[in-house]
C-alpha cells in the first residue's frame, strides 16, 4: 500500500468560462467555502487557496486577460 497523494488532475475551464470561481457548480454542497475568483487568464493556471483545487485554462495564458 502506498502512502502517495493520489494525483488529482486541474478543472478544465476555457474562455466561456470565465471568471472562474470556486467552489465551482460541480462540487458538491457539503464541501462548500466561501466563493473566490480565480484569475486563470495571467498564467493559464490558478488554485484554490481555500480548498487547493487547481483549474487550467484551454489553450494556455490569455494575454491582456480576457
Amino acid at each position: 500500500m502506498s502512502d502517495a497523494t493520489p494525483i488529482v488532475p486541474p478543472v478544465a475551464v476555457n474562455a466561456n468560462d470565465l471568471p472562474v470561481f470556486c467552489p465551482n457548480p460541480a462540487m458538491p454542497l457539503w464541501s462548500s467555502h466561501p466563493r473566490v475568483y480565480l484569475d486563470v487568464a495571467a498564467t493559464g493556471e490558478a488554485m484554490c487557496p481555500y480548498c487547493g483545487t487547481q483549474y487550467a485554462l484551454a489553450g494556455g495564458p490569455r494575454p491582456g486577460g480576457h
